[in-house]
């Protein structure tokens, strides 16, 4: 994980510690059913126990990890009908997002979408599993909040926080990054040419690759 020294802290000690241990999800330092070892946590981040305890509560809400009676937290593990059904879900919400979106797409918006998918095609081509991460989730967001309705875009951010896990899992694999690389594009340019339901049609594509993937991941294990 990160070193506290590396990195400008959020406002507060919580923040701080919310942050480091979301981007150890993540990016796989931390993968589903890993267990968080408080004490040796908080003295590697450099905070007391207290703000850890308050930010494994807000992971804990968010469904990033769980709490086991005498045992401590983990990071939340999903069943495959979990999964399955968290991807169902955002087939259904992401396709009326991209339907509304593509109708503000202007210049601008369309370019913002191009200079995210830069980053992700550089993450993609150092092999940072972080970086990329963070970056295809900018790039759909960028996309989804284009739609103008952000009740909309809260229930597709809670549902992607259920599978950040999963996703890290997913980039490990460098055919898997190169896979999403291609993917994009191609959504791009439907949405260049204003066709909404092109673009919704490889959403649901790209999404059907990672969940395969992902099944066989998790059979393997």
């Amino acid at each position: 994980m990160t070193s506290p020294t590396h990195r400008r802290r959020p406002p507060t000690a919580q923040q701080f510690v919310l942050a480091e241990v979301r981007r150890a999800i993540t990016s796989g330092q931390l993968g589903p059913g890993a267990p968080i070892r408080q004490e040796a946590l908080a003295e590697q981040l450099g905070v007391s126990r207290l703000p850890l305890r308050e930010a494994l509560k807000s992971l804990e809400a968010e469904g990033l990890v769980v709490h086991e009676a005498h045992r401590g937290y983990f990071v939340a593990e999903l069943s495959l009908a979990d999964l399955r059904e968290v991807y169902r879900i955002r087939q259904l919400l992401e396709a009326e997002a991209v339907r509304q979106a593509s109708e503000h797409l202007d210049g601008p918006a369309l370019a913002a979408l191009e200079a995210v998918q830069h980053e992700v095609e550089q993450a993609a081509a150092a092999g940072d599993v972080s970086a990329m991460t963070a970056a295809n989730r900018r790039f759909h967001f960028a996309l989804y909040e284009t739609a103008g309705m952000p009740r909309l875009a809260r229930l597709i951010t809670t549902l992607w926080d259920a599978t950040d896990a999963y996703r890290s899992l997913y980039y490990g694999e460098p055919a898997n990054r190169d896979h999403v690389v291609k993917e994009h594009r191609t959504i791009l340019d439907a949405l260049r040419g204003g066709d909404p339901e092109r673009a919704v049609r490889l959403l649901d594509e790209h999404r059907s690759h990672a969940v395969a993937a992902l099944e066989t991941m998790l059979h393997q294990d």
